[in-house]
């Protein structure tokens, strides 16, 4: 089965069960938000990668009731859900079914914004997918990036997932759930260290990057496009 077909499977009942999913889960966006510098009457264009059904968007879209957003995803019935949630923002949202790697480099946003997405790629495509943010950005534009990491030892890395199915467990998700979860990630994750999730940011031209948040598997990453000229300001 294709990453795309597993998550058209769930696009029913995703959004109650990602809640479930991710420990910390309003802290965490909640984190993500108030690194959005823009204030709220500028038509702030926002592109979102591997947006599924627009959750991420959804928040984004309350800091930044003017903003344009592009939401791109490979899975075309997650989008479905996110086209019936914006439905009454004509104008302001536009989908894209399609690949994320293949992101042209326009230069046309100033915000981009990802959610447990981009650890489905191999670490050469996670590379080469931040090089394409940067070029997709305008001079100040801003990655902002939730996803999983990889622990840094083989035994933090089983204790922090124990540790998360347990409060997956406390939030109420069957074990049925969990155990499809599981099965997803053996499938199709591909974790990589925060450490090297921080390089690439920096490798890409971001020189002003860094893990803000951390919550044992889960990370909340940060580059900023500047150039030279800007950063000797």
């Amino acid at each position: 089965m294709s990453i795309d077909d597993a998550f058209n499977k769930s696009a029913e009942y995703y959004d109650e069960w990602i809640r479930k999913a991710v420990p910390g889960y309003d802290e965490l966006f909640a984190a993500a938000l108030e690194l959005i510098p823009f204030r709220p009457e500028e038509p702030v264009n926002v592109l979102d990668l591997g947006a599924g059904t627009g959750l991420f968007s959804l928040k984004v879209l309350d800091k930044c009731p003017r903003g344009h957003f592009v939401l791109w995803d490979v899975a075309d019935k997650m989008l479905e859900t996110a086209r019936e949630r914006f439905r009454g923002f004509a104008g302001q949202f536009q989908f894209v079914v399609d690949d994320y790697r293949n992101l042209p480099e326009a230069g046309s946003f100033d915000l981009a914004i990802s959610s447990l997405s981009i650890h489905h790629l191999y670490d050469e495509e996670k590379r080469e997918l931040s090089r394409r943010i940067h070029g997709a950005l305008r001079e100040n534009g801003i990655f902002i990036n939730i996803d999983l990491v990889r622990g840094p030892t083989p035994f933090l890395e089983e204790l922090y997932c124990n540790s998360w199915y347990e409060k997956m467990r406390r939030a109420g998700a069957p074990e049925e759930e969990i155990r499809a979860g599981i099965e997803r990630r053996i499938a199709y994750d591909r974790e990589a260290f925060m450490e090297d999730q921080i390089r690439w940011l920096r490798d890409a031209g971001f020189a002003d990057s860094d893990c803000v948040y951390r919550n044992c598997k889960m990370g909340l990453f940060i580059g900023v496009k500047r150039t030279l000229k800007s950063q000797l300001k």
